[in-house]
């Protein structure tokens, strides 16, 4: 009589390795936070480009309390747009400082947005939703190869 082969138990598998839960998750969380940043950052790029060379890009109806001329919104739009783009860069090469800064200038992004909403409401609350996406994701990563 041949001798068959013991059914493993689950409890004699070899033990996986300690992953924490939802890690891929996470890391697809914050590769998708990195690509909206590259994203958002080129387009705020762009529309600070827009803003500087003419001053009639956007129609403004009323007054605002935060009133800038177009030119120093496109400035503005600019230069946070060039951090916001090199930092999602950044998170998608795995730099350690990318998640911290991410998370300041997703902050930052979302208040600018905020304060250009009456020239450009629908963009600006698209904007304001992506930031707040971006920061949720990268404040909520359990990922284990995440920097630290």
């Amino acid at each position: 009589m041949a001798q068959q082969p013991a059914a493993s138990s689950p409890s004699s598998a070899p033990p996986h390795p300690a992953r924490p839960k939802g890690s891929a998750l996470a890391a697809g969380g914050t590769a998708f936070a990195g690509v909206l940043m590259l994203i958002s950052g080129v387009l705020s790029v762009l529309n600070g480009i827009a803003g500087i060379a003419s001053d009639t890009v956007y129609a403004f109806i009323g007054d605002y309390v935060y009133e800038f001329s177009l030119t120093a919104w496109g400035w503005i739009h600019l230069i946070l747009g060039v951090l916001v783009a090199v930092t999602g860069l950044g998170l998608l090469k795995g730099a350690s400082w990318a998640r911290k800064v991410g998370v300041v200038l997703a902050a930052l992004y979302v208040i600018e947005y905020f304060l250009f909403l009456p020239y450009a409401p629908v963009w600006s609350v698209i904007s304001i939703a992506i930031g707040v996406f971006v920061i949720w994701s990268l404040l909520t990563t359990r990922d284990p190869y995440a920097t630290k």
